[in-house]
């Protein structure tokens, strides 16, 4: 008898396999609906160049999330222009309006104009109440997107699930890749499991026989990636809308150049089973340090909780910082650090971050050939100075062959002074250059500027 029902039973699930592949069409042409390209175009001093992203819809009013690495982190929010929707197969495009960055996810938003929003359909209409945890070798499918000249057709990709890792974000990866980076990912039923990460997962590594060197080339795949953030880590992040295009406000502790605890320092202290970061240096003025945290203080617990073990250990420092980006200024922290020997409980109230180079106030000066930019907080930070001595411009950019590129100003260049006059702030920066630049008569000005732990006077010539 058990002869008989083991055929049975086999080909009973063959067949329902079979018809789940049947059904795979079907559930392709609703879930494509969900995907669209997004082009935009930056704009530089002297150039325009577009820019492409894959991205997700995520409601009915056409909110659209582009994957943290779509948009340049240094670029000015002014720069982004032009921001065109494309659906999978339409060439043509709809107009998108850029809402911001959430810090905590790294998400991008745009959303799109609303005639085109009756043919999208949100993420949300395929996710399950509980979120599907893919199983170990599990198949699994998602959406690729063709090059804008093929009208971003849309692709089927598959692959079975190999690992899933906390990065400290829940993350799976399959033995190949599975969708476009910012584009979804489904089990065989259709149900939304996850959402593709900017690749990392696979690469490949070139040999030319002609290359006498021996050397090696390392080949990315940047339009299709193997890992994926799990469902469950996306779903609830997807209200995080910036409030406006800057993502603020956003929450500062001050705790800078995190590093992982050392394995022989954690075991030392009896603390293999978690994790600890170590804080290299306090920031003035800054709520840890008015919190009484110290440089080499470990954090080993954040609102009571001990932070998880994680591997690589690296991965704690994004923990602890996504841990602070998901709270709002004026929110109070409690962290354990261990000082030496001491056990200590800090409560720090989360401030709203100084001001950041891709918010700071710039000038192009297209006669000098450079672009001046405000000094900020993390310009004293980098350059190991207290706030209070910081001031003057910033060097942004140089026109290749321009003036300014003849004399060897360079790009993160300090002005500190212009024709022998300190200037102590930006506005006293740009009145001075912007003189020079509207005076014809002008054949040369001097610059001071500091350059790392060096200073350099600049002889900039203007004709």
């Amino acid at each position: 008898m058990r002869s008989l029902l083991l055929p049975l039973v086999l080909g009973l699930a063959a067949l329902a396999g079979a018809a789940r592949a049947a059904d795979l069409p079907a559930l392709w042409a609703e879930r494509v609906k969900s995907t669209v390209a997004v082009e935009y175009t930056v704009q530089n001093e002297n150039d325009r160049h577009p820019t492409l992203a894959y991205g997700v819809v995520i409601d009915g009013r056409g909110t659209i999330i582009l994957p943290s690495a779509a948009i340049d982190q240094r670029l000015a929010t002014s720069q982004l222009r032009d921001f065109r929707v494309y659906l999978p197969g339409d060439p043509t495009g709809y107009a998108g309006t850029y809402l911001g960055q959430d810090v905590y996810t790294g998400w991008h938003f745009v959303r799109v104009e609303e005639k085109v929003r009756s043919r999208l359909t949100p993420i949300t209409a395929f996710a399950r109440p509980a979120s599907p945890v893919p199983a170990l070798a599990e198949e699994l499918w998602g959406i690729g997107l063709r090059p804008k000249e093929e009208d971003f057709m849309p692709y089927l990709l598959q692959s079975h699930l190999a690992l899933i890792q906390s990065l400290p974000q829940k993350t799976g990866v399959t033995q190949q890749e599975v969708a476009g980076p910012g584009l979804p990912v489904f089990n065989r039923e259709g149900a939304f499991v996850g959402l593709a990460l900017s690749s990392f997962g696979q690469t490949f590594m070139q040999f030319s026989e002609g290359n006498r060197g021996g050397e090696a080339v390392i080949l990315v795949d940047l339009e299709e990636s193997s890992a994926f953030q799990l469902a469950d880590e996306v779903l609830p992040n997807l209200g995080r809308v910036p409030r406006n295009v800057d993502g603020r406000p956003l929450a500062w502790l001050g705790a800078y150049g995190l590093e992982p605890m050392d394995r022989d320092v954690a075991s030392f202290l009896k603390l293999s089973a978690q994790s600890g970061a170590v804080v290299s240096e306090v920031l003035e003025n800054s709520p840890a340090e008015k919190a009484g945290m110290k440089p080499h203080d470990i954090i080993v617990a954040i609102d009571g909780r001990p932070i998880p073990r994680f591997r690589p250990d690296r991965v704690v420092t994004d923990y602890v910082e996504r841990e602070i980006e998901r709270r709002r200024p004026g929110d109070v922290m409690a962290l354990t650090v261990l000082r030496g020997s001491d056990r200590i409980e800090l409560k720090a109230t989360l401030g709203d971050e100084p001001k950041l180079v891709r918010e700071a106030d710039r000038t192009y000066f297209d006669r000098l050939g450079f672009t001046a930019r405000e000094f900020v907080y993390g310009d004293a930070v980098a350059r190991r100075i207290k706030v209070g001595e910081g001031g003057g411009a910033i060097v942004r950019y140089v026109k290749p062959n321009g003036p300014a590129a003849l004399a060897n100003l360079q790009s993160d260049d300090w002005i500190q002074e212009v024709d022998g006059a300190p200037v102590r702030t930006y506005a006293e920066a740009v009145a001075k250059l912007a003189a020079i630049e509207k005076d014809p008569l002008r054949s040369e000005f001097v610059l001071l500027v500091r350059r790392g732990s060096d200073t350099a006077i600049l002889r900039v010539k203007l004709r």
